[in-house]
Order: structure tokens, then sequence, then C-alpha cells
């Protein structure tokens, strides 16, 4: 168990998009904050090996969360198969170093910091018991106490991602954040991103000039579809309505 920390900046789902990544980077609540924490699915994208080198030049204050999108691009590059749908997995995933693939390899999943103000604080991609399953901001209680159910009692937050859309819910006492995504996010083009310091949570917005953003990912990327890629994902055309209705069926509603 690490000592104590103040404030903690909190962002997830980059996707291997660096211009959004770099404009989140620059708030000044992130530069000062305590510690970075990036709660999965960070290469899976455009410009994998960019991003990994971004976050890495953090150092010590970054906290890298393993996100299911992250152990796919393992398993694809070590000559594996996987589910994943998007067709920039199987390309990413060729762009990756040795020292990428051990990186991604090794994060942990869930992670824990002690974080002023709110006690022992979990963090994860997609739930603290798996990397891949859905919960969402309207999911039933009965839900949330399946998926939260193996945590020590004792840890009364706890922050995720993989569903790129903000939201902050108690469930039963325990306080639940996604911070949304930085490279995906559905619903609001730019980057979300969430701040914890003494006790609160602030969800947080970087606005990004959207067209420089994608230009910037299309010359900075030699995927081939970089730029029609970016034009879906960056400029968010894909609505947090649209998300929930596809991501619903899947946190076992009827």
């Amino acid at each position: 168990m690490s000592s104590e920390v103040g404030a903690v900046a909190v962002l997830s789902d980059v996707h291997g998009v660096l211009p959004v990544l770099e404009a989140v980077l620059a708030e000044p609540d992130v530069a000062a904050a305590d510690r970075v924490v990036v709660t999965g699915d960070h290469a899976a994208g455009p410009q994998p090996v960019a991003v990994l080198d971004r976050l890495r030049s953090l150092g010590e204050r970054a906290l890298l969360v393993r996100g299911n999108a992250d152990r796919e691009l393992v398993a694809l590059a070590r000559g594996g198969s996987t589910a994943i749908p998007d067709p920039v997995a199987p390309w990413a995933a060729a762009q990756l170093r040795p020292d990428d693939v051990a990186l991604l390899a090794g994060l942990p999943h869930p992670a824990e910091l002690t974080v002023r103000g709110f006690g022992r604080v979990v963090f994860c991609h997609a739930t603290p018991r798996d990397d891949e399953e859905v919960v969402l901001v309207d999911s039933s209680l009965e839900r949330w106490a399946e998926v939260l159910g193996g945590l020590d009692a004792a840890v009364r937050t706890v922050v995720m991602g993989h569903t790129h859309m903000p939201f902050v819910r108690l469930v039963d006492r325990r306080l639940c954040v996604n911070p949304g995504s930085v490279g995906m996010p559905y619903g609001r083009a730019g980057g979300s991103w969430a701040l914890l310091h003494d006790g609160q949570v602030e969800l947080r917005h970087t606005p990004v000039d959207v067209e420089a953003a994608v230009a910037a990912v299309a010359t900075g990327s030699t995927y081939p579809g970089a730029e029609e890629w970016a034009r879906e994902y960056v400029t968010s055309a894909n609505s947090d309505a649209d998300a929930l209705r596809a991501f619903g069926p899947r946190d076992g509603r009827t």
C-alpha cells in the first residue's frame, strides 16, 4: 500500500490519440496533480507508440491501469487473435516495440491508492473484477452490487473507465466515478477527465480544436484509415445516447 497522496488527475481511454492527450496533460490541475492515473485502453488507436512514450514521460507520477484493449493488443502483438471489432487494433499491435508490449503486459488491474479525503481508492478499467464487463450510470443497484461485491468494505471510492461517458454516482454509499474518454468520447468532443482532491470529485472537460486534432492524428499516424478513424471518434460522432443503447444490453438489464 502506498502512502497517502493528495490531488489525483484521472484520465481514461486515450486510445492512441496524442493531440487530445497533450491538451489534457497541459491542464494546470493535471500538471500540478500528485498522481496521474490512466484507467486503461491507452494505445489501441492511430498513434499507439507516441501515446505510450508520452505517458512514460510522466515518470513515477503516472499510474497506468490495464484495459481490455491493452490486454488484447498484447495478445495480437504476440501472434494471438482477439475479438476486437475495430480494425485499427491489429495495426496498432504491429507498431508496438518489445518494450511497449512488455509495458502493457505488466500493467495492473485493478490498482489502489490512498488518497487524501477519500481513503482507499480502487482504480480499474471496466469493473474491479473484470476489464471488459459493462456497468453504466443507470445500471441497477443489483448490477452494481454484483460487480463491486468483491471489494473490501473499507474501499468507499471506485474509479473506472471503459464506457467513454463521464459520471459520478453513489452506489449504496460507495462513490463511483467514470472520468470519460480522452481519445474516443461519446457525446461531447474534447478530453474528459476527473480530479480527486480533498474528498471532492470534479468532472472536467478540456475543449480542443477538433479539426486541428483530426488533422494532427491524420498527419501523425501511418495508419491508412487514420483520418477517417479520427473523424468518427475524435469528433464524437457517436453520441452518449448511441453508446447507452449499444452498451445497455451488456449490463444484464432486461
